[in-house]
């Protein structure tokens, strides 16, 4: 009884320590607010998908569009989180360090609106976290974001699940300059079994689709020490193009799954004219 009554308080202090939902909206406001950025809530198939813009954003030829990772997803590796908004939302993080040209935020379905927000099912974050609709609403939002920025051309960056959905989106479109994903799971089949979780089994995988993406220039940038994403997840992707055109991955000494991508972001960017 006394082990049962540990266990239980211990797991009542971690959900305890886990920021609700709201608090994680305003932390994403301010993060954004510091900037000048603002909150939109965009339309998008069969969702509604919060971004973070600048406020009055310019006339650009090519606009550069970041797109979260999965958030909080799962509470633990058995219990389904009941709002995937992250904790600290590290693609926000990456838009607003970028050094020159015109960048947004998109979130992924109900992250900053759950359950209230159109669209929203848990599915959304577990199984069918990349099911068609959520490509197709995703595609339809960068759609709306490039229509406000007057671009033609994208450059779309995805961090971990956020990137396994840049390249699902950017294999759909003609207009995407290059792809950079920042420990993207490009491969959430093999991720799976590595991790020994269950299949996503209403999702497509971006390593299914690789003959859409011969002809985007693409960079794929993994921690070192990242134990979720590993180095061998995102050259195994690679390797499943043709040699000549195999996309360029670098594996950053020192850096893990969140560490240390914002602070070195500015730098990191300048990697993609190398």
């Amino acid at each position: 009884m006394r082990l049962i009554a540990s266990i239980c308080c211990l797991l009542l202090a971690a959900c305890a320590a886990i920021p609700s939902p709201a608090a994680r909206r305003d932390h994403a406001d301010a993060l954004a607010a510091a900037k000048g950025w603002v909150a939109a809530v965009l339309p998008a198939g069969d969702f509604d998908l919060v971004a973070y813009l600048p406020p009055l954003p310019v006339a650009a030829d090519e606009l550069t569009v970041y797109l979260e990772g999965d958030g909080l997803a799962w509470i633990s590796s058995s219990q389904l989180s009941d709002d995937p908004s992250p904790r600290d939302p590290l693609a926000l993080r990456l838009a607003l360090s970028q050094p020159d040209g015109a960048a947004a935020y998109l979130a992924r379905p109900c992250q900053y609106g759950a359950p209230a927000i159109r669209g929203c099912a848990s599915r959304y974050w577990a199984e069918a976290r990349f099911a068609p609709e959520v490509v197709a609403a995703t595609s339809a939002a960068i759609d709306a974001l490039k229509t406000r920025f007057r671009a033609r051309r994208l450059v779309l960056v995805g961090y971990s699940g956020g990137g396994g959905l840049a390249a699902l989106v950017a294999a759909r479109r003609d207009d995407v300059n290059e792809l950079v994903t920042v420990a993207g799971n490009l491969d959430h089949a093999a991720w799976a079994m590595l991790h020994r979780l269950e299949p996503l089994a209403a999702s497509l995988n971006p390593a299914d689709g690789v003959g859409r993406l011969v002809d985007v220039p693409q960079l794929h940038l993994v921690g070192e020490d990242d134990r979720n994403i590993t180095p061998a997840l995102v050259n195994a992707f690679a390797d499943r193009f043709p040699a000549a055109v195999r996309p360029r991955v670098d594996v950053v000494p020192g850096f893990d799954h969140r560490c240390c991508w914002a602070t070195h972001w500015p730098a990191l960017w300048l990697r993609r004219a190398d």
